[in-house]
């Protein structure tokens, strides 16, 4: 049997390698483009480096990013090791350099998603998979709630909101709006934009505490994944996307970033939503799969992940496959 497994996932690993590899490719060819922008261009190097001598730096980072990711790209796994451990050191002093001069606030933006995606894409070189089952730990974990008191679950989705909402829609992007502004990298948004942030703001959040009270009035659960429900919950705004929450919360920490004017708030919160979609919620469906057997297939079958589905005639696209 574990042969079988084996030889089955072996096609998968070699297509999330070649992923890798073709993420080290496109990086080497940035880092590339940009040394030449660098060389060529005045305000690229005033952007990215600030007052740093980009000649000094080109003797240690074009052998070490550039012709690393290439060697990288190319399947030498010592490489891989060279050019993630090089980006995410070189992320670590631009954030450091940047809030301390206010320079260079490009340049920090850009290596910290560059030691994201080296991160990632390391891990697919060297594992064969990003092995996000890991993350699934503590109040991560999929558990069924231990109590189907509807009183009590509403009160601990109650709580569940407000911490995850202070968190992630309040406290994450008030750091990240101060990193912006110390980096001169603020933007002054127009006042429309503002005020179509409040009105998704106020139409997501809605959305959010309709998906969560469904839960709790149909499932017997709440939206921790430690307390998920008893039942399958089909109903409410789960009648029309099977992932209501995560629609609402994507669109809250967009909206959040139009209503205090911060670009990086949108893309934080389009980042979270893509590792979200491609990390978490394949083990979602799973253990939603392995709990619900044919109940959950037919309603997958009948409402999509994503976009909302008005007909039952309809179906959704295969889930997730994940091993």
């Amino acid at each position: 049997m574990n042969r079988h497994l084996t030889e089955v996932n072996r096609p998968k690993k070699r297509l999330r390698i070649f992923h890798g590899r073709m993420y080290f490719a496109l990086q080497a060819l940035a880092g590339a483009a940009w040394w030449l922008g660098t060389a060529m261009i005045p305000g690229v190097a005033t952007a990215t480096l600030g007052g740093i001598n980009p000649v000094l730096i080109a003797i240690v980072d074009i052998p070490l990013f550039v012709i690393a990711s290439a060697l990288a790209a190319l399947n030498f796994r010592w490489a891989v090791w060279i050019a993630t451990g090089w980006t995410v050191l070189v992320a670590l002093a631009m954030v450091i350099y940047a809030t301390a001069t206010t320079e260079a606030g490009l340049g920090a933006v850009l290596m910290i998603l560059a030691a994201l995606g080296s991160l990632l894409a390391g891990v697919l070189m060297i594992v064969g998979r990003i092995p996000s089952e890991k993350l699934l730990i503590g109040p991560f974990a999929f558990h069924s709630s231990h109590t189907r008191v509807r009183s009590r679950l509403l009160v601990h989705t109650t709580v569940q909101i407000v911490v995850f909402w202070g968190v992630f829609l309040i406290i994450i992007p008030v750091i990240i709006n101060a990193f912006e502004d110390r980096w001169n990298l603020a933007y002054k948004f127009p006042i429309l934009l503002v005020v179509v942030g409040f009105a998704l703001l106020a139409v997501s959040s809605v959305i959010g505490v309709w998906s969560a009270r469904a839960i709790a009035n149909f499932g017997s659960g709440t939206p921790l994944p430690s307390q998920m429900a008893h039942h399958l919950v089909a109903r409410g705004p789960y009648a029309f996307v099977r992932n209501p929450m995560a629609i609402a919360g994507v669109v809250q920490g967009m909206a959040m970033g139009l209503l205090i004017g911060s670009w990086l708030v949108i893309v934080y919160a389009l980042i979270g939503s893509l590792l979200w979609n491609w990390l978490i919620r394949p083990h979602e469906e799973t253990d939603l799969i392995e709990r619900f057997g044919d109940e959950y297939r037919d309603y997958a079958k009948r409402v999509r992940c994503w976009w909302p589905t008005f007909s039952t005639a309809e179906s959704s696209p295969d889930l997730v496959d994940e091993d």
